[in-house]
């Protein structure tokens, strides 16, 4: 091969490579999936010998539309027409192939953190109430472990779990969202809570446990009667 040739194709893979802050040809390997035997029969101006399906994952290692990328090495027009109806179905079928990875990422870190969530419920529901006494009994060695729980409730934060009241909160009873622990209670009866719940996005993942607040009646002394005598 003419070697002025060979080095116009080698400069214009390494500029195409800078442009992207590609640092060599194991890496471009790993951004576009090409072997670097591959690779280098692109440097050495054969890269009209690659397959489509090749052009295709090359150009989006490039980062560059194929039709650019065969420009810039000079491919003529006639053999980019050759190539264009199987290309366009490559490149669609490499963007549907994208969406589905994408999607099934998001859904195994949802399935994650519904994994996660389930394994912690008993805590998740009894901490709270537990840390409602333990503040209002600050000489309890179990107030000094309540700052350690707070990074875990932060990352449930960022997950988007989101509470349902406080424990010891007077609320409006709502079936929706409260469960109560005895008795019944017409919607907007005051309650109290007693075990906070949780939501997980728009999905309801567990009702606050509430009970009727009870009112003390006063005490009435009795009444005392003078007995009368005649």
């Amino acid at each position: 091969m003419n070697e002025s040739l060979y080095k116009y194709h080698r400069q214009k893979l390494e500029q195409l490579m800078a442009a992207i802050g590609c640092k060599n040809l194991e890496e471009l390997s790993q951004l576009s999936g090409l072997s670097s035997w591959q690779l280098q029969r692109v440097r050495h101006g054969l890269i009209a010998k690659l397959s489509s399906e090749s052009l295709v994952k090359l150009a989006n290692g490039l980062q560059l539309p194929v039709s650019d990328l065969l420009a810039h090495f000079q491919i003529p027009t006639i053999k980019t027409e050759d190539y264009s109806g199987e290309l366009k179905i490559l490149e669609q079928e490499y963007q549907n192939l994208q969406q589905k990875l994408d999607k099934q990422k998001d859904e195994l870190a949802a399935e994650f953190q519904r994994q996660s969530i389930e394994a912690i419920e008993s805590w998740l529901v009894q901490w709270p109430t537990a840390e409602a006494v333990a503040r209002k009994n600050p000489d309890l060695a179990a107030v000094k472990i309540l700052s350690l729980v707070k990074p875990i409730m932060q990352l449930l934060e960022r997950w988007g779990v989101q509470p349902i009241d406080s424990v010891g909160d007077h609320v409006s009873y709502d079936p929706q969202i409260h469960q109560l622990i005895d008795g019944q209670a017409e919607i907007g009866t005051q309650v109290l809570v007693r075990y906070r719940g949780y939501r997980h996005g728009e999905k309801l993942l567990y009702r606050a446990k509430v009970s009727l607040i009870k009112v003390e009646m006063p005490e009435t002394q009795p009444v005392e009667t003078e007995n009368v005598t005649a």
